[in-house]
């Protein structure tokens, strides 16, 4: 039991199969859009009696019918994650589910992940979130400098936050990794150890934060002295094997690279294969720096550069931003860029 001051709880027959909110006011003695509100956390019902109504519903194992509150309010109480299933489930994608489903936790919403296919529009899942009226609000990753995934939400008036910027997104919540200070430390930490030759395996560079991090690395390097490629045949999206491959090729046709750019922990540990390989050891005669969200490369390899990306802060601030979007649209955006610390 809860260690709030709870009544007797005698279920009627048709009770125990499916309480309701009837059920939680007749044995609070509370009106029924008293209870209502209390569960959706609105600001006129009091701390106390908020408690009690959800010590209740959790001790009954009350969950609201998500048709009958979408009649009586216009909202569902859900909010939508979209993501491609070709994401890094092990490093990037399953933390920033976790994040976001624990900032739900204890409030009206819930999550649910909306999956879509490398071959299909991302346009596709968000339309048909808003279409059939499936959540109240999406977060997006994978964000284009033009995305057109934002102008349609925009068009619709329909809530998002996102996980990354647009190149016009003054307007719009967001929380974005600052990937373009990423490269730059990345190349200020080669030039320390006296690196002259830096391979990049960027994102897709039709994505943002790709377009920022080559921006970020390659005007460092230009200040420093350094030369730049971008890797021609992967990206950091590729499958393992096709980056060991491209990135095995790549260091014997140009055998004094002697620095690489990872855009993920996934690519680290492909570019460690193809560079072992190759008989060269890193942190001897060739560096890798890396992103991640779960400390994993130091144990792996502990001459890898590693800047952490903080995934659990994200969905955390994701969540509350997208909160904020859907009931208070009124009030401004909440934004937020993190700057990486230095290698």
């Amino acid at each position: 039991m809860s260690d709030i001051d709870l009544p007797e709880i005698v279920l009627e027959p048709g009770e125990r199969e499916r309480p309701t909110l009837k059920t939680i006011a007749r044995l609070l003695g509370l009106a029924v859009p008293t209870v209502s509100r209390a569960l959706s956390d609105a600001p006129d019902i009091g701390a106390k009696t908020k408690k009690r109504v959800r010590a209740l519903a959790n001790e009954l194992g009350y969950r609201p019918n998500r048709a009958g509150l979408r009649l009586r309010t216009g909202k569902t109480n859900v909010i939508a994650l979209i993501l491609c299933t070709d994401h890094d489930v092990m490093n990037h994608t399953a933390k920033l589910i976790n994040a976001v489903a624990s900032a739900l936790r204890g409030t009206s919403y819930h999550l649910i992940v909306t999956p879509y296919f490398p071959d299909e529009s991302p346009l596709d899942p968000v339309k048909y979130v808003v279409q059939t009226g499936s959540a109240d609000g999406v977060i997006l990753n994978r964000i284009q400098p033009d995305d057109p995934r934002v102008a349609y939400l925009k068009q619709q008036n329909f809530p998002f936050a996102l996980h990354g910027r647009t190149n016009t997104c003054s307007d719009a919540p967001y929380l974005d990794f600052d990937n373009a200070v990423f490269g730059k430390h990345c190349v200020d930490a080669f030039h320390r150890r006296g690196r002259k030759n830096v391979l990049i395996v960027a994102p897709p560079l039709d994505q943002n934060y790709a377009q920022h991090l080559v921006a970020g690395a390659t005007s460092t390097a230009s200040e420093l002295g350094l030369d730049t490629a971008i890797l021609p045949d992967a990206t950091s999206d590729s499958s393992a094997d096709l980056v060991t491959g491209a990135l095995t090729r790549y260091l014997r046709a140009h055998p004094k690279t002697d620095a690489v750019i990872c855009a993920s922990a996934p690519v680290a540990l492909a570019a460690t294969l193809a560079i072992e390989k190759l008989d060269r050891t890193i942190g001897a005669d060739i560096d890798v720096a890396a992103k991640e969200a779960i400390p994993l490369l130091k144990a792996f390899r502990k001459d890898i550069l590693v800047c952490y990306e903080d995934v659990g802060e994200t969905g955390l601030y994701l969540a509350e931003a997208l909160i904020r979007a859907i009931d208070a649209p009124h009030l401004p955006p909440m934004q937020k860029l993190i700057a990486p610390e230095p290698l």
